[in-house]
């Protein structure tokens, strides 16, 4: 006998909203970052180990809230690319990454593709709604966290 499941109120999963979201604008910044060749999980990570110059492996995690394994993955195509290197640090356990030259090269290529990207997406939300849902991503990302 098949039990009726009270699943109505699933829609409103927070969950599941923002991750259909993310599907959504993921898809939409790959697409304009297509003609660098880049997908914008990559040019995240690229930006990211841009502006911190060197950074271990875990910090970098930490910092885009990305399983250790799952960023660790994703960078060996942006090594093979040559866009980053990954080095052992003092202590083996430690890796360091950084931006190489050709990656600063794609950053260039992309950034104007992100650009006008993000400007659509802002024309479209409005500057306030815009930074009403960064405020409200930034707090979700902070309540995540701190949930056992």
């Amino acid at each position: 006998m098949k039990t009726k499941l009270d699943i109505a109120n699933c829609q409103s999963c927070v969950c599941f909203n923002l991750r259909k979201a993310s599907r959504a604008i993921t898809q939409f910044y790959d697409h304009a970052l297509k003609p660098a060749d880049l997908k914008v999980t990559q040019f995240t990570i690229l930006v990211a180990v841009t502006r911190a110059d060197s950074i271990t492996i875990s910090t970098l995690a930490k910092h885009l809230v990305m399983d250790r394994t799952t960023l660790t993955r994703n960078l060996r195509p942006l090594e093979a690319r040559g866009f980053v290197r990954v080095e052992a640090g003092s202590d083996q356990r430690t890796r360091y990454v950084s931006v190489e030259s050709e990656g600063e090269r794609v950053l260039e290529r992309a950034l104007p593709l992100w650009q006008a990207a993000q400007q659509k997406i802002v024309k479209k939300l409005g500057v306030q709604s815009m930074r009403d849902l960064l405020k409200t991503l930034s707090e979700t990302v902070s309540i995540s966290q701190q949930a056992p």
